[in-house]
């Protein structure tokens, strides 16, 4: 029920991701984790000016606020299971970063990389993000590191970074990112061991080893299989090509 003093105010999306993450599952749990992630901005009528972002480019880091727009209709919930608590343990909404919020709002820092201001477009140019392809982009603001970064903050039930799996590839899986990466200059393996190493998987497939799981990073499906001490990338495929061989 809306409180009787408060209005209702709408959001307009400013911009659009292109992202190298083409589905949710695989996307690091925070931004900057992967920073071989490319994305970029595409800024949307009327905020495609280049006055828009005059001065931008004399940061180096950005906050963004954004839509969770994959799961707007799932709706919120009072109470989350994080992966840092191995799935098992309940905490409120509020005190974790889950993509089902009262209001659907995402919030990361980002490296800005570049502005392109041509043929009549405005392109922002991101490294290490955890933004899923077409997500719309309700703000941005520089970053600031003498007020944004606190450094005796206290992070709760997640004082360390995540700990890292190791993984491994199969040959075919290394000559195929090898092929990728010399056609397109995507930094293919490793991205696909910066994603991996965080282990994507939903905590409870955890208990799960020798399953085989798939992601797909840029036009590229990664098939990789979950051992006890590591996780194995077993075939790497352009995207058209898995979707022609089960039409």
């Amino acid at each position: 029920m809306q409180h009787p003093s408060f209005s209702v105010y709408a959001l307009d999306p400013i911009g659009i991701v292109h992202s190298c993450y083409r589905e949710k599952f695989g996307i690091p749990r925070q931004p900057g984790l992967a920073t071989a992630a490319t994305a970029f901005i595409e800024l949307l009528p009327p905020y495609n000016r280049p006055e828009a972002v005059q001065g931008l480019d004399g940061f180096s880091h950005l906050w963004l606020q954004f839509i969770f727009h994959q799961t707007l209709a799932e709706g919120w919930r009072p109470t989350i299971r994080p992966p840092r608590l191995g799935g098992e343990a309940r905490v409120g909404v509020f005190a974790n970063r889950s993509t089902h919020r009262p209001n659907g709002l995402g919030l990361s820092v980002v490296k800005l990389k570049g502005i392109d201001t041509r043929d009549g477009k405005v392109i922002i140019e991101l490294e290490g993000s955890d933004l899923l392809d077409g997500t719309p982009i309700v703000d941005i603001k520089p970053y600031l590191p003498w007020a944004d970064a606190v450094t005796d903050a206290q992070c709760g039930f997640a004082p360390e970074p995540p700990l890292k799996r190791d993984v491994r590839f199969t040959q075919d899986a290394v000559l195929s990112c090898q092929h990728y990466e010399s056609s397109t200059g995507r930094p293919l393996q490793t991205l696909v061991i910066q994603v991996l190493s965080q282990d994507p998987r939903p905590a409870y497939l955890h208990r799960r080893p020798g399953r085989s799981h798939g992601i797909q990073l840029w036009d590229q499906n990664i098939r990789w299989q979950a051992n006890d001490d590591h996780f194995l990338v077993t075939d790497i495929k352009p995207v058209e090509l898995l979707h022609e061989s089960t039409a």
